[in-house]
Protein backbone atom coordinates (compact mmCIF):
# COMPACT_ATOMS: atom_id res chain seq x y z
CA UNK A 1 0.00 0.00 0.00
CA UNK A 2 1.59 3.23 -1.15
CA UNK A 3 -0.26 6.10 0.56
CA UNK A 4 0.56 9.70 -0.19
CA UNK A 5 1.82 11.69 2.76
CA UNK A 6 -0.26 14.85 2.53
CA UNK A 7 -0.96 15.67 6.20
CA UNK A 8 1.48 18.08 7.82
CA UNK A 9 2.28 18.40 11.51
CA UNK A 10 4.31 21.36 12.75
CA UNK A 11 6.09 21.95 16.02
CA UNK A 12 8.86 24.18 17.29
CA UNK A 13 12.23 23.36 18.84
CA UNK A 14 14.88 25.43 20.52
CA UNK A 15 18.27 25.61 18.79
CA UNK A 16 19.75 23.27 21.41
CA UNK A 17 16.92 20.77 20.87
CA UNK A 18 17.56 20.85 17.10
CA UNK A 19 21.26 20.21 17.71
CA UNK A 20 20.43 17.30 20.02
CA UNK A 21 17.99 15.85 17.48
CA UNK A 22 20.61 16.07 14.71
CA UNK A 23 23.16 14.31 16.93
CA UNK A 24 20.66 11.51 17.53
CA UNK A 25 19.93 11.31 13.80
CA UNK A 26 23.64 10.96 13.13
CA UNK A 27 23.99 8.26 15.80
CA UNK A 28 21.34 6.09 14.14
CA UNK A 29 22.44 6.90 10.59
CA UNK A 30 19.30 8.71 9.38
CA UNK A 31 19.99 11.72 7.15
CA UNK A 32 16.40 12.80 6.49
CA UNK A 33 14.87 14.87 9.27
CA UNK A 34 11.36 13.97 8.11
CA UNK A 35 12.18 10.25 8.10
CA UNK A 36 13.71 10.49 11.58
CA UNK A 37 10.76 12.41 13.06
CA UNK A 38 8.25 10.08 11.39
CA UNK A 39 10.09 7.00 12.68
CA UNK A 40 10.29 8.40 16.22
CA UNK A 41 6.63 9.52 16.20
CA UNK A 42 5.38 6.13 14.99
CA UNK A 43 7.87 3.66 16.50
CA UNK A 44 9.84 5.57 19.12
CA UNK A 45 9.57 5.06 22.84
CA UNK A 46 8.72 7.56 25.52
CA UNK A 47 9.58 6.11 28.89
CA UNK A 48 8.26 7.59 32.10
CA UNK A 49 10.02 5.81 34.92
CA UNK A 50 8.30 5.58 38.27
CA UNK A 51 11.23 5.80 40.66
CA UNK A 52 9.44 5.68 44.01
CA UNK A 53 11.05 2.27 44.71
CA UNK A 54 14.50 3.71 44.00
CA UNK A 55 13.77 6.71 46.23
CA UNK A 56 12.78 4.35 49.05
CA UNK A 57 16.02 2.38 48.58
CA UNK A 58 18.04 5.58 48.75
CA UNK A 59 16.26 6.47 51.97
CA UNK A 60 17.00 3.02 53.45
CA UNK A 61 20.64 3.26 52.41
CA UNK A 62 20.88 6.70 54.00
CA UNK A 63 19.51 5.34 57.28
CA UNK A 64 21.92 2.41 57.24
CA UNK A 65 24.81 4.77 56.52
CA UNK A 66 23.78 6.95 59.46
CA UNK A 67 23.61 3.88 61.72
CA UNK A 68 27.02 2.72 60.52
CA UNK A 69 28.45 6.15 61.28
CA UNK A 70 26.96 6.02 64.79
CA UNK A 71 28.40 2.53 65.36
CA UNK A 72 31.81 3.69 64.16
CA UNK A 73 31.69 6.71 66.45
CA UNK A 74 30.73 4.50 69.40
CA UNK A 75 33.50 2.00 68.58
CA UNK A 76 36.03 4.83 68.51
CA UNK A 77 34.77 6.28 71.79
CA UNK A 78 34.49 3.12 73.88
CA UNK A 79 36.61 0.69 71.87
CA UNK A 80 33.82 -1.78 70.99
CA UNK A 81 30.31 -2.14 69.63
CA UNK A 82 27.50 -4.53 70.38
CA UNK A 83 27.03 -7.69 68.35
CA UNK A 84 23.30 -6.96 68.19
CA UNK A 85 24.01 -3.64 66.46
CA UNK A 86 26.13 -5.35 63.82
CA UNK A 87 23.49 -8.04 63.29
CA UNK A 88 20.73 -5.40 62.99
CA UNK A 89 22.72 -3.49 60.38
CA UNK A 90 23.45 -6.70 58.45
CA UNK A 91 19.74 -7.62 58.40
CA UNK A 92 18.83 -4.14 57.12
CA UNK A 93 21.46 -4.34 54.40
CA UNK A 94 20.24 -7.81 53.36
CA UNK A 95 16.69 -6.43 53.10
CA UNK A 96 17.92 -3.51 51.00
CA UNK A 97 19.77 -5.87 48.65
CA UNK A 98 16.59 -7.89 48.17
CA UNK A 99 14.72 -4.68 47.32
CA UNK A 100 17.50 -3.66 44.92
CA UNK A 101 17.21 -7.02 43.14
CA UNK A 102 13.44 -6.52 42.79
CA UNK A 103 13.90 -3.01 41.35
CA UNK A 104 16.55 -4.23 38.90
CA UNK A 105 14.27 -7.04 37.70
CA UNK A 106 11.48 -4.52 37.24
CA UNK A 107 13.74 -2.09 35.35
CA UNK A 108 15.08 -4.87 33.11
CA UNK A 109 11.51 -5.44 31.89
CA UNK A 110 11.40 -1.96 30.36
CA UNK A 111 12.14 -2.01 26.65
Amino acid sequence: MNEKRNVQIHFRLTPSEVQRMRMKMKEVGICSQGAYLRKMALDGYCINLELSDVKELVSLLRRCSNNLNQYTKRANEIGSIYQADIQDLQERLDRIWEDVKDVLVHLSGIY
